[in-house]
């Protein structure tokens, strides 16, 4: 029979509440901002949408004085072991928030919101909660947590990408999104369900002690396994749970394909990471799996046919969008390759990967943006003459593509330095993934320099080369990315001791 608790038990929990609340304040401050958006959206006359743009940029700059003040805090678990505090975590804090100023950045630069959108108000206040959302999945400790946070960003996301209602393209975005995403959460859930049943835990890492004491059943193990990827492949975009991308991609506001390609990605990354590192077993005369298939084995198959699948279907993309869509399925594969590794380094290597991808993609798409603000198209073939035409952004977007290939002397190329330098250091066992990771790079750079080759080497279909300068501050931010990009590939030691930094726990665990 079930028992109500007890007063002196009610106390306990309000105390404990009480006492963990100062571990969780930058989550508060976001929550409250989310408010505020919302009551200005409501009460502003006149140009609103501004004043909603520039107080989502200070809300979000103000969080980041919150996240510091974390590192002075003890790490460990909080609110019952269902929350986490600890440096892997704040790193993803300060990711997630920079994300969503630049997303923001990127939505004032796209003239496409003036014609398709009256007001902001939901549109702001719903990248605050998939910030809040995707600062909770990488703080999750507990299989409750996890479901919780990963719908909060869904929600969000389904809603953002159909936010020109007026668009059929992102209209069937937001459905297609939906279905795969109800789909994908649904078989997680289920896959819970089977872990559940096998600890009857939620916590992580009392699941991972249950496991050492009482080992599993290897059967219903690869299914729980199986069914749970499918929810995380889901969100970080990974071969075969991909399909949603492309469509999605391309139909969406490109500020939110740009968001969801990075952000949304990271966090499915560290939500993985956290989960299998801990949760699941991966090694030892306890855990034997069935035909010696575990979840490191899945995540190498996940990553080969991310790496080929991605890069060899980009080769026939004519939209630009589209084409980065499945590039962003490509560096899955490549980040899963720092993930199989299963040690500091490559953890490390990891978290400085989505750092350079972070920096890279984002400027990408922030020129697709600008050019289609002038050409009112996302097609490549459009894209011819407009090195003349468009300067600095012809150089930026030639930067950053070849920084998403890997060339130096850009972030991107220590970015794969790194990924394949840590599989190279467990030895010939992981060369083979090394050299799969390394030619599909030289695939990606015929179809990545199909764009400059169109802005450079072939005329506009215009009789009269005529300018489409962007404006200044637009100019201004290209070339800040645009240096940073070169800057941190060459002075890269910095970005480097942050991922380092911010990866001990995994590496004290698993070494």
């Amino acid at each position: 029979m079930f028992e109500l608790p007890s007063g002196a038990e009610i106390q306990s929990i309000i105390a404990t509440l009480n006492a963990n609340i100062g571990f969780f304040i930058p989550e508060i401050y976001l929550s409250l901002l989310f408010m505020l958006l919302i009551v200005i959206d409501l009460v502003a006359k006149g140009r609103k949408n501004n004043l909603l743009s520039i107080s989502t940029l200070i809300g979000l700059a103000g969080s980041i004085f919150f996240i510091y003040q974390q590192h002075h805090l003890p790490a460990g678990e909080i609110f019952f072991g269902m929350y986490v505090l600890d440096e892997f975590a704040l790193f993803f804090k300060y990711f997630f928030v920079l994300a969503g100023m630049l997303a923001v950045v990127i939505t004032m630069a796209d003239e496409q919101f003036e014609s398709e959108v009256k007001s902001m108000g939901e549109y702001y206040a719903l990248i605050i909660a998939m910030v809040i959302g995707m600062i909770m999945m990488a703080s999750s400790a507990d299989l409750m947590m996890i479901f919780l946070s990963m719908e909060l960003v869904s929600f969000s996301a389904f809603i953002l990408t159909g936010y020109f209602k007026r668009n059929p393209r992102s209209s069937e975005a937001a459905l297609k999104y939906l279905v795969y995403g109800a789909v994908s959460s649904g078989l997680m859930v289920y896959g819970f369900s089977l872990i559940y049943g096998l600890t009857a835990q939620t916590n992580l890492i009392s699941i991972s002690s249950e496991f050492s004491i009482h080992g599993y059943d290897p059967l219903l193990m690869i299914l729980a396994t199986l069914l749970i990827l499918a929810g995380f492949g889901y969100k970080i975009g990974a071969v075969p749970f991909h399909f949603w991308a492309p469509d999605v991609y391309e139909g969406a506001p490109t500020p939110i394909t740009a968001y969801l390609s990075v952000a949304s990605k990271a966090a499915g990354f560290a939500l993985l990471m956290r989960f299998f590192y801990i949760a699941v077993p991966h090694g030892g005369p306890v855990y034997e799996d069935i035909l010696g298939i575990n979840w490191v084995s899945l995540l190498i198959l996940l990553s080969v046919a991310s790496m080929i699948y991605g890069n060899v279907v980009a080769l026939w993309q004519k939209n630009v969008k589209r084409l980065l869509a499945y590039s962003s399925i490509a560096h899955a594969g490549y980040i899963l390759l720092g993930i199989i590794v299963m040690d500091a380094f490559g953890t490390q290597a990891t978290l400085f990967y989505l750092l350079s991808y972070f920096l890279m993609n984002f400027g990408a798409f922030y020129v697709v943006i600008l050019i289609a603000n002038k050409t009112g198209s996302e097609n490549l073939e459009d894209y011819r003459g407009l090195g003349k035409q468009m300067p600095l952004a012809g150089a930026a977007l030639t930067v950053f593509l070849i920084s998403l290939v890997g060339l130096p002397p850009t972030i991107g190329f220590i970015g794969k330095l790194m990924i394949f330098s840590a599989l190279l250091a467990k030895g010939s066992i992981y060369l083979w993934l090394a050299l799969i990771g390394i030619m599909t790079s030289v695939i990606s750079l015929y179809y990545y320099m199909l764009i400059p080759l169109n802005m450079y080497l072939r005329e506009s279909p215009g009789s009269e080369e005529k300018s489409m300068n962007p404006g200044l501050i637009a100019n201004i931010i290209m070339a800040v990315m645009m240096f940073l990009t070169i800057y941190f590939g060459l002075f890269f030691q910095p970005l480097s001791d942050f991922a380092k930094y911010s990866s001990p726990m995994f590496g004290l665990k698993l070494n």
